[in-house]
């Protein structure tokens, strides 16, 4: 995963707490709903809400996250974000353990967890700014791109053994663990950090909520690249509940059958992290982010004409696969170029808003596409998220961009001679 590119000891470090703390969530994957329906006999609407709801309000609470996070040292904030995820969330099995354990504190937990998240993300992407030189950051994105989907593919497996063996709330234990191993990884790094510029008012006021916001709109392409994202990942999430009731009902799959359908097509995403930077190199960044985002939306029309049985099993897997190929090559390349496109100064509230945006839409986008599931069917409203997704590609962006004036990051700490995992 390396590729022989050294991105220095702090970086390294950065990495591996990535990859804990990825591996705790997709080890805990579908945890909440597990314990909603098995520990606290919840109903249809509870489950949808809890997968909703928690998203959604999380998100909201996170909007006067960003501007705080922007003039603060972010390896702070990481840590604390981390601490404070591993801390709701074990409450959890306390709460279990006591024979207290309540829907409402589920609900409580999944917003805490969502707002962290949130923060954590844009307060991750502003340090890696600073720790890396411009030259570097695609090459980093990819081996964060490549982790995640490594995750994705031992993580769900470990977990589902692991819930079959102890129960759900040994995965959330699992999860905790993992974001305070992280804390320590950050913790562990070492290193100055300069400094945020302090603004000229001390006070966050009520217009600094949507800075973030203000800058992605004004600018000719990150704006169309925020609908696209927020559009694409919203529809497609949207499907996944929808598909799964096909499947597992009407379909007639087993559930090991189900998670082999995703789970090998992640590879794909392995791959796709891969190519991204010899694509770049070859092609040019901007023709990369265009072919790439576009060639993604044609795969999910494919889903809606699943059927049972091998075939239909197969026809999953090719389609994801294909997803999650493109996927794997768009995604670290639109977060670099996203980093390049913002100054240093605002890439905490701009990557906040982007986040709170991509989580409302999927939220919303979930809801109505669990309505028209139930008034269509699954297998048509899968279809119309496809049709759908296919004009996603109409708002990626058209032209080129002049580059920001702003002068590049410094380079971070000279790569080590000791070997490490990068």
């Amino acid at each position: 995963m390396s590729g022989g590119h050294r991105l220095g000891r702090r970086f390294g470090w950065l990495w591996g707490a990535y990859g804990t703390s990825a591996l705790g969530t997709w080890l805990a994957f579908g945890a909440f709903p597990l314990i909603a329906i098995q520990v606290l006999h919840s109903g249809p609407a509870e489950v949808a809400a809890l997968s909703c709801a928690g998203a959604a309000v999380g998100a909201v609470v996170a909007v006067p996250l960003g501007p705080w996070v922007e003039f603060r040292r972010k390896r702070p904030v990481l840590i604390a974000m981390d601490l404070v995820r591993c801390a709701a969330l074990l409450t959890v099995p306390v709460a279990f353990a006591l024979g207290v354990l309540t829907f409402v504190q589920l609900l409580l937990v999944s917003v805490v967890v969502a707002a962290a998240d949130i923060t954590f993300r844009a307060a991750s992407g502003a340090y890696l700014k600073t720790l890396l030189p411009a030259g570097d950051l695609l090459v980093a994105n990819a081996r964060f791109e490549s982790t995640a989907w490594t995750t994705t593919i031992i993580g769900p497996p470990l977990g589902g053994a692991a819930i079959g063996f102890l129960g759900p709330v040994a995965t959330v234990v699992a999860d905790a663990v993992s974001y305070l191993l992280s804390a320590l990884g950050i913790r562990a790094m070492g290193g100055p950090e300069p400094r945020p510029e302090r603004r000229e008012a001390a006070r966050l006021r009520a217009g600094d909520l949507l800075d973030g916001w203000r800058y992605v709109l004004a600018d000719a392409t990150l704006r169309p690249l925020l609908f696209n994202t927020a559009l694409f990942n919203g529809l497609v999430m949207a499907a996944g509940p929808l598909l799964a009731v096909l499947m597992l009902g009407r379909l007639g799959f087993a559930p090991w059958q189900y998670g082999l359908a995703f789970a090998v097509p992640s590879i794909g995403g392995l791959l796709g992290s891969r190519l991204a930077r010899p694509l770049v190199t070859r092609f040019g960044q901007r023709e990369v982010l265009v072919g790439a985002g576009a060639l993604r939306a044609l795969w999910p029309v494919g889903l809606a004409f699943l059927g049972p049985g091998t075939g239909g099993l197969l026809l999953v897997m090719g389609v994801e696969f294909g997803l999650i190929l493109c996927c794997g090559v768009f995604n670290p390349v639109c977060a670099t170029y996203r980093l390049e496109r913002t100054p240093a100064d605002r890439v905490a509230r701009t990557l906040s808003a982007w986040a709170v945006t991509a989580k409302a839409g999927t939220a919303l986008l979930t809801a109505v596409w669990g309505v028209l599931g139930v008034l269509l069917g699954p297998r048509t409203a899968i279809g119309l998220a496809g049709v759908f997704l296919l004009a996603t590609p109409l708002l990626l962006p058209r032209r080129a961009a002049a580059r920001d004036t702003e002068p590049e990051p410094g380079p971070g700490p000279e790569p080590e001679p000791a070997p490490n995992r990068v």
